[in-house]
């Protein structure tokens, strides 16, 4: 599928899953009405910018766009699971139309709480993202294969060079930007954390089994109640 269509569709389905309407998407995201509408025709290429506002009014991770979707595509008569495996040449690239930075989503289709990214980042641009997921624990980590990257998390600024690493999470607002003269290439690494209430670390024991229940008890002999008279 092609990479805008595949947006369109995931941006359909998003709103469609939260019951939202396109005025109500535009009231919490700050894209207008018709912008989500031809963005959701295929119409429209979104920014980055445009796309993190309304990952934000969605209350998804900004790669949410980049799923497959497939909500009921598993266990479906007649319908393959997601693979776990995926070529290079099929791994979707999307480029930004504001800063020509491009992503390739390398993981594969098949569900996973963990998301690998590759992006390629044209020296001299500069990318602001709000990044708060609210209600989401999502965390990030940057490691900067090639070239120089400076990325202002909240009110923090991080020079990386490369081979640098920075961990990260998406409750604040990043900046990307490549103060350099050639082109920088990271990779990036997204984890949805699961609610910890959700974590239950012991387990009840098993019942025993007729084969393992303990043998029956034996009781200590007793003492006579009559007791021996003294010679």
């Amino acid at each position: 599928m092609d990479i805008h269509h595949r947006i369109a569709q995931r941006l359909r389905e998003l709103r469609s899953a939260r019951g939202y309407s396109l005025d109500a998407l535009a009231e919490r995201s700050g894209v207008s009405r018709s912008n989500i509408s031809l963005i959701e025709r295929g119409e429209s290429s979104p920014t980055a910018a445009v796309l993190d506002k309304l990952a934000v009014g969605l209350g998804v991770a900004l790669a949410s766009f980049f799923d497959d979707g497939g909500e009921g595509s598993e266990g479906g008569e007649g319908m393959q699971a997601p693979s776990p495996h995926i070529r290079a040449a099929d791994q979707p690239q999307w480029q930004d139309p504001a800063s020509g930075y491009v992503r390739r989503r390398l993981s594969p289709p098949a569900p996973s709480p963990l998301q690998l990214v590759e992006v390629v980042f044209p020296p001299g641009q500069r990318v602001a993202l709000d990044s708060a997921v609210p209600g989401a624990d999502i965390h990030q980590q940057v490691w900067l294969l090639e070239g120089r990257m400076e990325l202002t998390v909240g009110d923090t600024l991080w020079p990386l060079a490369a081979g640098d690493c920075l961990a990260m999470q998406l409750n604040q607002p990043i900046v990307f930007h490549n103060p350099g003269t050639a082109p920088a290439r990271y990779l990036v690494a997204l984890a949805t954390v699961a609610p910890f209430a959700a974590f239950t670390p012991f387990a009840p024991p098993a019942p025993l089994g007729p084969r393992s229940q303990p043998p029956p008890r034996v009781a200590a002999p007793t003492t006579p109640t009559t007791a021996r008279r003294k010679p």
